[in-house]
């Protein structure tokens, strides 16, 4: 291959730090050269693959070749939008790929950049902005919503006080009692909506650590349903605001819980006798997140067998004061999302009768020096 490649080594250096897969082929299409997005994307390494030809990785796909014919013989880039790639002759991939004769050196000569963007990816991403944009309007609303609401409640309660103070027939203090009692809720809600503002306080945090503590408390609360631990202990640590986290995780697996018990008690279809959670950690590697590229990623799953999210509240399940559940406020998923997006991480959920399944992916940091203060 070290004859064939006349490839600038400063410039394969500048693929590599691509968020996006490049794989570079000769006019043989064997592969020369694949980046570290690539074999992430293709679960090959360049080692393995360099001197086979492209269809050994991706197999034999025509409409691929034909892009590569088109771009090569009218010396122009060509992007195909919708293609499918085999992977180890199991997982397809949804891919848009990019053609371009390689200029990545003077004496360059045959050689061809592929360029591959997964579509479902980019479409997360895409969503991600939506959902950042959206959140950030929505938290503008809420704080405003949310002061203007606390001035004239603190006067309701102090008036249902003095009236209750001055009133002769006792059968009549019920009354007051319950515009109090409301007053109080009400309060508690308006500060809840007004807590996703604090910033971070970033610190080491062992995402373990975060799990078991709400492990103990889910047991407490839920006896009936089995917290499973799935982890991989070699994940590093992150830097974020452990109490922030752990009301991330809380709010999501009290959600599961509550859904599940929901489903039972009320006999509900792909109700369970027995509901289980399962937390779970892997390491991701090669992300990019608030538009960023990280080296690695703490990916924590949270799995649960209940009757899944229903039709019409998947696009909304992030939106503030939106529950599916009677008596449920809507701020619990909405207040994981916005300490999440606080973290510079990413959070989405599949979903369908007997398993929800929620991923959150925050970033490690590989210089601790290097962490960007919270919220900028």
């Amino acid at each position: 291959m070290g004859d064939a490649m006349h490839i600038d080594p400063a410039a394969l250096a500048g693929l590599d730090l691509l968020a996006t897969a490049v794989v570079v082929v000769d006019d043989n299409e064997s592969v020369l050269h694949m980046n570290p997005a690539a074999e992430n994307l293709f679960e090959a390494s360049h080692t393995s693959m360099a001197g086979l030809t492209l269809d050994r990785l991706l197999g034999e796909n025509d409409v691929l070749a034909a892009a590569i014919s088109y771009a090569r013989a009218n010396n122009c880039s060509y992007t195909e939008h919708e293609l499918e790639v085999s992977i180890n002759g199991r997982s397809r991939l949804h891919l848009a790929c990019t053609v371009s004769p390689a200029e990545l050196g003077a004496d360059a000569a045959g050689e061809t950049l592929l360029e591959f963007r997964q579509i479902d990816r980019q479409l997360r991403v895409e969503r991600e902005v939506r959902l950042l944009e959206q959140s950030q309007a929505h938290r503008a609303l809420i704080r405003n919503l949310a002061h203007e609401i606390k001035n004239p409640l603190g006067g309701i309660r102090g008036a249902a006080q003095l009236l209750d103070r001055e009133l002769e027939r006792p059968g009549l203090h019920e009354y007051t009692q319950v515009i109090i009692k409301e007053s109080d809720r009400l309060q508690a809600l308006m500060d809840r909506l007004l807590t996703p503002h604090r910033l971070p306080l970033p610190g080491p945090v062992n995402i373990h650590e975060v799990l078991e503590r709400v492990r103990s408390v889910m047991l407490a609360e839920f006896p009936d349903i089995v917290v499973r631990r799935d982890y991989d202990t070699s994940v590093p640590l992150l830097t974020g605001d452990r109490e922030q986290l752990i009301q991330v995780v809380l709010n999501i697996v009290r959600n599961a819980a509550q859904a599940i018990t929901g489903a039972r008690d009320n006999g509900a279809g792909h109700s369970v006798d027995r509901g289980e959670i399962r937390l779970k950690t892997r390491i991701a590697r090669q992300v990019t997140l608030s538009r960023r590229r990280y080296r690695h990623a703490v990916q924590l799953e949270i799995i649960d067998n209940g009757p899944g999210i229903s039709e019409n509240m998947r696009e909304r399940v992030f939106q503030p004061l939106i529950s599916g559940r009677e008596g449920g406020t809507g701020l619990g998923l909405t207040i994981a999302h916005n300490f999440v997006t606080q973290h510079h991480g990413a959070i989405t959920f599949e979903t369908e009768p007997g398993e929800t399944r929620f991923v959150l992916l925050l970033p490690v940091e590989d210089d601790p020096k290097a962490v960007r203060a919270a919220g900028n």
